[in-house]
């Protein structure tokens, strides 16, 4: 069943009624999968609630649907976890967001660091890149059944982790000069800790000052092994063994 997501705005229960007026969202439903007055749709209102419906009209910037029912999302994983990613040069970004939404992630968080190569104009510039990020949220969203989209946040810088670490269980930080720590032996203590923070940095990889920073904000250094990744590998295997050993990839 093709799902869509509508503003909550759009969703009037008392009249059983959904409206999406996404321009995108509409030509998707009347021109490419050329849906019609009766076909059964999902919509989801991004805060996993999901309501099946029958479309009851379809016109040139809207199309209404009929509530049939509702029901609460199964797709979102029994923990949230934040991506602080190092901000990487070209679409690298687009893939890793795309990438995380699949998996599950809850938020994601651009980063500058001491090594970030690149920089966002101006407050303009940065309005539109986030707007275009959230946009590729919603669309991985979509296509992998999620009952939330995660949300794409502004940059901080990393003096900001200070204060943001704090309302996280824990936090991890893969560094190439740490040996002692792997990511299998730190979560055999995590068992029943939901809110947790990744920090992957851009292709330069983090300062050994920025490491020592992060310990003070209460980060755990740790080895992804011997072989390096590339800043937008690390994040998609630290999310995915996040998944397996505390959350629901693979099934309970």
């Amino acid at each position: 069943m093709n799902r869509f997501f509508a503003d909550r705005k759009n969703i009037i229960e008392d009249q059983q009624r959904i409206f999406i007026d996404d321009p995108e969202d509409v030509k998707h439903i009347g021109k490419v999968l050329r849906l019609a007055e009766k076909d059964i749709i999902e919509i989801c209102d991004g805060e996993n609630g999901i309501y099946i419906g029958e479309i009851s009209t379809i016109s040139k910037g809207k199309v209404e649907v009929k509530i049939q029912e509702k029901k609460i999302s199964d797709t979102e994983p029994p923990i949230e976890v934040t991506l602080f990613q190092g901000i990487p040069k070209g679409a690298k970004m687009e893939m890793i967001i795309q990438k995380c939404t699949e998996l599950g992630i809850h938020s994601i968080i651009p980063l500058n660091t001491s090594r970030t190569v690149v920089q966002l104009k101006d407050r303009k510039d940065e309005i539109k890149k986030i707007e275009r990020w959230q946009k590729i949220a919603q669309e991985a969203a979509k296509q992998s059944k999620r009952g939330v989209i995660p949300n794409v946040g502004q940059p901080i810088e990393f003096s900001d982790l200070e204060e943001t670490l704090a309302a996280f269980d824990f936090a991890i930080i893969p560094y190439e000069k740490e040996t002692r720590i792997g990511l299998k032996s730190l979560l055999k203590n995590k068992i029943g800790q939901r809110k947790i923070a990744v920090i992957i940095g851009p292709e330069g990889g983090f300062e050994e000052a920025e490491i020592e920073k992060a310990k003070e904000f209460g980060s755990v250094p740790i080895t992804l092994g011997k072989r390096i990744l590339r800043t937008e590998t690390a994040g998609f295997v630290v999310l995915s063994t996040l998944m397996y050993e505390l959350g629901d990839l693979g099934g309970i």
